[in-house]
């Protein structure tokens, strides 16, 4: 069984943007703009801090050879993550952010997940 989470319009986040959503105001997901619209867990996998603190970094898109062509900077201690992937690029973070599938339904950003507890990697 999955779930659709409403988190925020799509103006609310233009393109090169990014903006904290809350679910029942705890749980925290960052929606990213770049080449297209992403949500990931709002905190850094290393320690908990608010990754909207942080900067993004090109579009997002995988290079020719496999690279990132674009990142999610937490303003902790500078780890980068891929906004293709998730994935953890730079220490001291090593667990990649969790993920979750956007759904745009009419001008609103919503993210399908399973249901219970949003996945979170810490």
């Amino acid at each position: 069984m999955t779930r659709r989470i409403d988190l925020l319009g799509v103006d609310e986040v233009p393109p090169g943007t990014m903006k904290m959503a809350f679910i029942d105001g705890t749980d925290q997901v960052i929606v990213v703009h770049t080449d297209e619209i992403r949500a990931y867990q709002g905190i850094c996998t290393h320690e908990y801090f608010e990754l909207d603190k942080g900067f993004l970094t090109g579009n997002g898109s995988i290079g020719p050879g496999g690279e990132p062509t674009g990142t999610l900077t937490c303003a902790l201690h500078l780890s980068r993550f891929d906004l293709a992937t998730g994935e953890a690029l730079d220490p001291p973070a090593e667990l990649p952010l969790a993920r979750y599938p956007v759904v745009i339904e009419g001008d609103r950003v919503l993210i399908e997940v399973p249901e219970g507890p949003l996945e979170v990697n810490e």
